[in-house]
């Protein structure tokens, strides 16, 4: 009997021990299995995400799958993206559909406790705001009042807006719409005074518009939006890669280091260029990857300030400027952990 008993907890302790290998085994372990990365992106949003008429997806969140594409598999261009709407993206992770969720979404504590996802950290800080047909002559959000406002439902904007308009006082009719192009929709045929998202979005699509000059975008801020990529819980170690990733690039930035000049930045004297670039130490190891991951992301890239230059600043159609994301030694926000 009681040799029986052993070996039934053997056995239970085996397939614990299964169980656990498999759950150890990981995103990182199918991802190299699989050969591509699968990336949820937004269906399409000029400047973060956006198929082109070649059929290749480029943008702000692109670029950061390609990433940590490059870092994980050596090869930037072994990714499928998934587009997703707003209300299916947060499901497409949860249910393995997807392996990184790059899709401009807002970081909460709802997401993270109901939701049981990580947010990996902020990529590009953002806020809500409004946009008018210049016609109206509204000037400020608190001409507002009395307003139809489009907003897409399921979003963090649309909480925003109800939770702003109580605190002020300010009797609004909402007008929901199930996707932001729906909405922009209604709002060029006249359905709602103005149209609410975060920001970027809104610099995004006043430029799908028949008429992009004729609308303004409101200069008030009403809500903190941290965007950035999301993993599910429970995989520390495909977390800590997302992370890391996006982390050296905005080091790259930081300390100067781009594309082109990788070769000459690994004869650098500075420890922490070192360290990124895998000329000194073994972080690599600890995420389960070589040295040369951090390398091979930036290769594929460029740094944090090519990437927003060339998709949302200057070079683009978007002409958004750095402000709260240029990096925190030149008055912005944008701050990643050193590497050591």
């Amino acid at each position: 009997m009681l040799f029986r008993s052993a070996l039934r907890a053997i056995s239970l302790a085996s397939l614990l021990a299964l169980a656990a290998g498999a759950a150890a085994a990981g995103t990182l372990e199918e991802v190299k299995a699989r050969g591509k990365l699968i990336c949820g992106v937004n269906s399409g949003l000029q400047g973060f995400a956006q198929k082109g008429p070649d059929g290749q997806w480029a943008g702000f969140d692109v670029d950061y799958c390609k990433a940590v594409a490059a870092a994980v598999l050596g090869d930037a261009g072994k990714v499928d993206y998934v587009p997703l709407d707003v209300g299916g993206r947060f499901a497409a992770l949860r249910d393995g559909k997807i392996d990184i969720l790059a899709r401009n979404s807002t970081w909460t504590m709802g997401r993270e406790v109901d939701d049981k996802l990580r947010f990996v950290g902020v990529s590009y800080y953002d806020g809500q705001g409004f946009m008018v047909k210049k016609l109206l002559g509204v000037a400020s959000v608190y001409n507002l009042g009395q307003a139809a406002v489009c907003v897409a439902s399921g979003t963090t904007s649309e909480t925003n807006l109800a939770d702003y308009f109580a605190e002020k006082d300010m009797a609004y009719t909402p007008v929901a719409a199930a996707t932001a192009a729906a909405g922009i929709a209604a709002y060029e045929a006249g359905t709602c005074d103005t149209y609410t998202a975060d920001q970027s979005q809104l610099y995004a699509l006043r430029l799908t518009l028949a008429k992009p000059d004729d609308t303004a975008i409101l200069p008030e801020v009403i809500s903190k939006e941290p965007l950035g990529p999301f993993v599910r819980q429970g995989d520390e170690q495909w977390f800590s890669i997302a992370r890391w990733v996006l982390f050296a690039l905005i080091d790259a930035e930081e300390l100067g280091i781009s594309a082109a000049g990788l070769e000459q930045a690994k004869t650098s004297k500075s420890g922490e260029v070192k360290r990124l670039l895998g000329v000194e130490g073994k972080l690599g190891e600890g995420l389960g990857l070589d040295g040369q991951w951090a390398v091979r992301a930036i290769a594929a890239t460029g740094n944090y300030g090519d990437i927003f230059k060339r998709h949302l600043g200057e070079d683009s159609a978007l002409k958004i400027k750095r402000g709260l994301n240029a990096l925190w030694k030149d008055g912005g926000l944008l701050y990643a952990p050193p590497i050591r």
